[in-house]
C-alpha cells in the first residue's frame, strides 16, 4: 500500500512541475519517516553520495563533456558533408545524410538530445530549404537521434549496467547490431517517403568528392576508434574510454582543426557540467529511494508475484515491455532506468533473463520513450529547432517509430541475433 501511494505521490509532484530528482529525494524521506521515524534520515547524506560516487558512473560526465567540445568545433559541418558526398546522389539524400550522421555522431556523444542540437541545427534548415515538410526534417531527425542511445557509447547503457550491477563493455558490444539495423530501417523508409513525394536528390556521385571530404573529416573518424577500439579491445574501461575521448575532442578541435577557442571550451564546460549534475543528482536521490525499497523487500515482492502469474521468460519479457513503454511516457530514459531497473532485477534473475539482454530492451523501450509525448525530450529539441507542431510531427513520426519497435520486437524474442557478438567475444 505504501508503494502506490509513493507513486501517486511522486506523479503529483512531477505534475507540479517538481524537478524529478527533488520529487524522487522527497517521497523517499517521506517513506523512510513515515516507516522509521526522524532517526532513519540520519543516513540519508551518506546513502546519497555514495550511491552518485561509483567508479563506471565518471564515464557519463566525461563523455557528455566530449560530446560537447565536439559541437564547439566543425566537426557536425564535416560529418554532413561527407555523409552528403555518400548518399546525396540517392533520391531524398539529405534525409539519408541526416541518418548517416546521427549513427556516426551517436559514436561520440552517447546522448540523443545531444545529436539533435548537433545535427539538427544544421540540418532540419537545410532539409526545409530543399523543399522538405517541417514535420518530415523534425520526424527524422529525432528518431534518428535516438540511435544514440542504442549505439555504443551509450549513456542510460552506462547508468543501466550501474544499477543492475552488468558489464558495460557487453552491453555496448549488444548494441550494435541492433543500432545498425534501426538506422538501415529508417534509410529504407526515408527512401520510399522520398520516392512517394518526390524529395530531390543532392547532388551526384563523385568519388573525387568522397575522397576529399573523407580526408577533411579524416580525424573527426579517429574519436569512435579511440573510444570503442580501446574499450572493445580490453585495453580501457569505459570510464578510461571516456577520459581518452576528451583528451581526442581537445586535440583534434583545438590542435588540428584549431576551432576551439577559450571561450568555446568554457561554454562546453558550462554545458556539460549542467548536464552531468542534471543526472548525478538523479542518481543520489534514487539510491536513497532504492536503499529504503530494498529493505521493505519490494523488488522480492514484485519478482514473488510477477512469477506467480507466469514463470515463462518471453512472457515476462512481453510484461516488462509493456511496463517500461509506459515509463518511457512520463520519465526521462535516465530517471527510468534509476528508478526502475533495481526493482525489477530480482524478477528478470529468477526467470532466467541475461542482465545485457534486458539492459539493450530497457534501452530501447526508453529510446522509444523519447519520441512518444508527453514527455519526448528528444522530440521536443527537434521540434524546437524545426518550429513544428508537436502532434504533427509525431503524425510523421509514427512509421519510424514503428522502425524502433520493430528492432526492439527482434531483439526481444530474437536475442541470438543481436547477442551474437558478446556470445563470439566475450562468453
Amino acid at each position: 500500500m505504501i508503494v502506490a501511494f509513493m507513486f501517486l505521490a511522486l506523479v503529483g509532484l512531477i505534475l507540479f512541475n517538481v524537478p524529478i530528482a527533488v520529487a524522487l529525494g522527497v517521497v523517499a524521506m517521506g517513506a523512510m519517516v513515515f516507516s522509521g521515524g526522524m532517526d532513519s534520515l540520519l543516513n540519508a547524506a551518506i546513502v546519497m553520495f555514495s550511491g552518485a560516487t561509483s567508479f563506471p558512473l565518471l564515464a557519463i560526465p566525461l563523455f557528455i563533456l566530449a560530446g560537447a567540445i565536439m559541437n564547439s568545433s566543425s566537426l557536425s559541418r564535416r560529418l554532413i558533408a561527407f555523409a552528403s558526398a555518400l548518399f546525396g546522389f540517392v533520391k531524398g539524400g539529405l534525409a539519408m545524410v541526416n541518418i548517416g550522421t546521427s549513427m556516426f555522431f551517436a559514436e561520440i556523444s552517447g546522448s540523443a538530445v545531444a545529436d539533435v542540437a548537433a545535427m539538427g541545427s544544421i540540418l532540419i534548415p537545410a532539409m526545409k530549404k530543399r523543399g522538405y515538410p517541417k514535420e518530415f526534417a523534425a520526424a527524422i531527425t529525432s528518431s534518428s537521434a535516438t540511435l544514440a542511445v542504442i549505439i555504443p557509447p551509450s549513456i542510460p547503457m552506462i547508468l543501466y549496467a550501474v544499477m543492475a550491477d552488468a558489464s558495460v563493455v557487453q552491453i555496448f558490444v549488444a548494441g550494435i547490431i541492433p543500432g545498425v539495423l534501426g538506422g538501415l530501417g529508417m534509410m529504407g523508409l526515408a527512401y520510399w517517403y522520398a520516392r512517394r513525394y518526390n524529395y530531390p536528390v543532392e547532388e551526384a556521385f563523385a568519388w573525387a568528392n568522397v575522397r576529399k571530404t573523407f580526408k577533411d573529416a579524416a580525424w573527426a573518424f579517429l574519436l569512435p576508434i579511440i573510444i570503442l577500439g580501446g574499450i572493445f579491445g580490453g585495453v580501457v574501461t569505459a570510464t578510461e574510454g571516456a577520459a581518452l575521448a576528451v583528451l581526442a575532442a581537445l586535440f583534434i578541435g583545438g590542435v588540428i582543426y584549431r576551432e576551439l577557442d577559450f571561450k568555446h571550451l568554457y561554454a562546453s564546460m558550462i554545458e556539460g557540467a549542467t548536464q552531468t549534475a542534471t543526472v548525478m543528482l538523479l542518481v543520489a536521490a534514487s539510491a536513497l529511494l532504492g536503499v529504503y525499497l530494498t529493505e521493505q523487500q519490494m523488488p522480492q515482492q514484485l519478482a514473488t508475484w510477477m512469477s506467480s502469474i507466469t514463470d515463462n521468460r518471453y512472457a515476462v519479457l512481453g510484461l516488462l515491455n509493456v511496463f517500461f513503454l509506459l515509463i518511457g511516457l512520463f520519465l526521462h530514459s535516465a530517471a527510468a532506468i534509476i528508478l526502475v531497473v533495481p526493482i525489477v532485477m530480482p524478477l528478470v534473475n529468477s526467470v532466467g533473463i541475461d542482465p545485457v539482454h534486458f539492459g539493450l530492451i530497457v534501452t530501447l523501450n526508453l529510446g522509444i520513450g523519447q519520441q512518444t509525448p508527453p514527455v519526448a525530450s528528444v522530440l521536443m529539441a527537434s521540434c524546437s529547432i524545426a518550429k513544428a507542431d508537436i502532434w504533427a510531427v509525431s503524425r510523421v513520426n509514427l512509421p519510424f517509430i514503428g522502425v524502433l519497435v520493430a528492432v526492439l520486437m527482434l531483439v526481444t524474442y530474437a536475442p541470438g541475433i543481436v547477442m551474437a557478438p558478446v556470445e563470439y567475444f566475450y562468453r
